[in-house]
């Protein structure tokens, strides 16, 4: 009788798109399928995460990024994607050059770096997951379709977020000492009754806009040069990234995989078994009920005891 598990824990990193549309098509009725039935599949998978977009639900695509304000700019720009613009962020220098296959990259200041993110140099994309004294670690080269390529001393990085959603909440950062002061974010109209939304200082205020391609960050007061150099950091919302081949994995957690592949058996009934369309979309309401009970950040509980005297209303 065995009495071993396998110790591992990568089912759902190991989990590829074809296994979760083969998964769905099952729950229906259908098997080996092919051809248009896994591209309508495909492209019902990355419609769900958009509807998941709309319900808030990607908790674990929360990520934190420092922006460097500059002396007279009130607005900062993150576009979706390196094809749509150049996000501002945070920049530095090569301090040695490199080539097109190593995965740690040597700079010359790591000052406003988040510990994980994306960064270009030149027209490369590369990912990292750590930073060891002033080097980023854990590379990955030649992401989002980019080609990796070799770069030399002196060449510019740039950090910044992708695929930003929205941003949740931010604060000034004092570069030289790190202390945070909170910034609120103001609507639209709050920000337009303004009478001078050139005045430089200390920003304590900002408002987001949001685009089909990118969002913006517009503060109050305008950092002048006092402030230049100095930061914002804030925590913003990414979305799930598309799902892309077939053999690719999802960027979803462990906890969402049950209500993902019920999502994608019930978008697939709206297609090819309407008669069982009600049914899944209950039992993918449950299962997605369940997930978003799950996800999310938990503050502590304190329980309050109630003192009951006998014969005392």
């Amino acid at each position: 009788m065995a009495n071993t598990t396998s110790g591992s824990y990568t089912f759902d990193k190991n989990l590829g798109i074809d296994e979760i549309i083969e998964d769905a098509y099952e729950r229906i009725g259908m098997q080996s399928v092919s051809g248009y039935q896994l591209k309508t599949a495909k492209r019902s998978l990355n419609i769900l995460f958009s509807e998941w977009g709309n319900r808030g639900l990607q908790f674990w695509e929360v990520k934190n990024q420092n922006v460097t304000l500059v002396s007279g700019q009130s607005v900062y720009t993150f576009f979706r994607s390196t094809a749509d613009g150049v996000s501002d962020g945070v920049s530095t220098t090569l301090s040695a050059g490199i080539n097109a296959a190593v995965t740690t990259i040597p700079l010359t200041a790591i000052t406003g770096f988040p510990t994980a993110g994306t960064l270009t140099i030149g027209t490369e994309d590369i990912t990292y997951t750590g930073i060891s004294s002033l080097n980023l670690t854990g590379c990955v080269r030649g992401v989002n379709g980019t080609t990796a390529a070799t770069h030399t001393t002196g060449d510019a990085v740039a950090q910044s977020p992708r695929g930003m959603t929205d941003i949740q909440e931010a604060n000034y950062r004092v570069d030289t000492t790190s202390v945070d002061t909170p910034m609120t974010r103001i609507s639209r109209s709050q920000y337009q009754a303004f009478s001078n939304k050139t005045d430089l200082g200390l920003p304590t205020q900002y408002w987001v806009q949001r685009f089909v391609d990118k969002v913006t960050m517009t503060l109050y007061l305008t950092p002048g040069s006092s402030q230049a150099g100095d930061f914002i950091n804030f925590y913003y919302t990414k979305r799930i990234d598309d799902v892309g081949a077939y053999t690719n994995a999802t960027d979803v957690p462990y906890r969402f995989v049950p209500c993902m592949i019920m999502g994608l058996s019930y978008y697939l009934a709206l297609k090819y078994a309407p008669q069982r369309v009600q049914e899944l979309k209950l039992l993918y309401e449950d299962e997605l009920k369940r997930a978003e009970s799950e996800d999310g950040s938990s503050n502590s509980t304190y329980i309050s005891p109630k003192i009951y005297f006998p014969g005392i209303a």
